[in-house]
């Protein structure tokens, strides 16, 4: 009976909706992007503002509840949400509001990409976002935030100016480069392990059209392609940003390399000339569109509601050994649609911000490698997981030993620690200074230990 009384006061407390699992909607408001995460969270906790944010994390924590924290709920790993416990859902929190003139733009941390581009493209500007309209800005910023934009404008998170934080005591706190700088370091590639970031505050670029589209090869011309692929787009400027992909699509497996030139055209004409001519492709569709034409080319693939399973790195070794290995897999074993490694393009802007500058360290990597499987029969989990694993274990000898932690699955400590590798002490020491219970422990985990004596100062 105290339980259910406590349970409506924090009802009465909010403007938004509170869920418990027999209440209309709740199956649907627990449902996240990837379809294999299944999860019920005792309540859900449906945010209408900062007030509602404070008041779930307080009442969590004075109940001793699991969180768990849903920004865009795309993260493949499903931590937003959980079973038993507590859901902040921040998916009602979606304003966008830009600053033309200073060129800044804030976003509650419910928006998602597709949010934030439908504002600022309405003044011609844009900032390094997700390439899913449905990704959430917060868990892209959060953990780095690669994009279309990366290679000219650095990461999402080299492009955040500011953002207000609720801390696990159920504080309002704002991180910046002159407030709780260690705080601001740390969510610039530590993910949520600090906090719920209510707001985030960008710097944001002039964006109109672009100069991008596919260029799709036949999968008997993918290794010639990509020895050409990875000399050019080493070569290239930062405006060029272009991927790679082996693809099981529904017209049979081929190599898909999407391109974004993000300047003038007549020049952008110029420097994707050798990769167009290469030899001939099956579709060239490289034309000059609108930024928010690019960020929907994927959106028809990433439905919600599918299947997922992915496993990834940053590539140590793109040689001719590595090429071959990848592609032999590749056309030896090509399943059902739909499957993927993509060779997503890095370096330029990125590769001049210090490993040291954020939380996000990985920043001499040129390309990094994702095996994406998606499906939509449960009963074929099993083999699409094993195919993915066994094609990771392919490529796993040219890769570095660490991961991009928003591609990251569950796979435990050890790999937490090797994707931040020697930032990895530093983020213990402003996580025991945050967060010192864990109480925002799902997510790629960061454990507090009380015992440490590293600083958490800016250096």
């Amino acid at each position: 009976m105290m339980v259910d009384k406590r349970i409506h006061e924090l009802q009465e407390s909010l403007r938004g909706r509170l869920f418990c699992p027999d209440d209309e909607g709740y199956d649907n408001v627990r449902k996240v992007f990837n379809g294999m995460i299944d999860k019920r969270p005792d309540l859900i906790v449906r945010c209408a503002g900062l007030a509602d944010v404070i008041a779930a994390v307080n009442f969590a924590r004075e109940a001793n509840l699991l969180v768990a924290v849903r920004g865009g709920g795309h993260g493949v790993t499903g931590n937003a949400v959980c079973d038993g416990g507590l859901v902040i859902d921040l998916s009602a929190m979606k304003s966008v509001h830009v600053d033309p003139a200073n060129q800044t733009a804030r976003a509650e941390g419910g928006a998602t990409w597709g949010d934030f581009d439908h504002e600022t493209q309405a003044f011609g500007m844009a900032t390094t976002g997700g390439i899913v309209p449905t990704t959430g800005i917060a868990g892209l910023t959060l953990g780095g935030g690669i994009g279309y934009l990366n290679r000219k404008y650095g990461l999402s998170c080299d492009n955040l100016r500011s953002a207000d934080v609720v801390t696990a005591g159920g504080q309002l706190l704002k991180a910046s480069a002159s407030e709780n700088e260690d705080l601001f370091w740390a969510l610039r590639g530590g993910g949520g392990n600090f906090g719920v970031v209510t707001s985030f505050e960008f710097q944001i670029h002039p964006v109109r059209s672009v100069l991008a589209g596919e260029i799709i090869y036949p999968l008997d011309r993918a290794k010639a392609v990509l020895r050409f692929f990875r000399d050019w787009s080493i070569a290239v400027p930062d405006e060029v940003r272009a991927d790679a992909t082996l693809i099981s699509g529904p017209n049979g497996p081929v190599l898909d390399i999407k391109v974004c030139y993000c300047g003038t055209i007549e020049e952008g004409e110029k420097v994707l000339q050798p990769l167009r001519s290469l030899c001939p492709p099956i579709i060239d569709t490289v034309a000059p569109v609108p930024y928010k034409t690019v960020q929907n080319f994927l959106t028809a693939v990433f439905q919600p509601g599918l299947l997922h399973y992915w496993k990834a790195g940053f590539v140590r070794e793109f040689s001719d050994d590595a090429i071959e290995a990848i592609v032999d897999f590749f056309a030896g074993a090509v399943p059902k649609p739909f499957a993927a490694i993509a060779i997503e393009h890095l370096g330029g802007a990125i590769s001049r911000v210090g490993p040291h500058d954020t939380a996000f360290n990985h920043r001499d990597a040129q390309h990094s490698l994702l095996v994406l499987r998606m499906w939509q029969d449960p009963a074929e989990s099993e083999d699409n997981i094993d195919w993915a694993r066994r094609c990771y274990r392919t490529a796993e000898p040219f890769l570095e030993n660490s991961a991009y932690v928003n591609y990251l699955g569950d796979e435990g400590e050890a790999k937490v620690r090797a994707a931040y590798g020697d930032n990895y002490a530093r983020l213990v020491a402003i996580k025991n200074k945050y967060d010192p219970t864990n109480f925002f422990r799902l997510n790629q985990n960061i454990e507090p230990v009380p015992e440490f004596h590293g600083s958490a100062r800016q250096t």
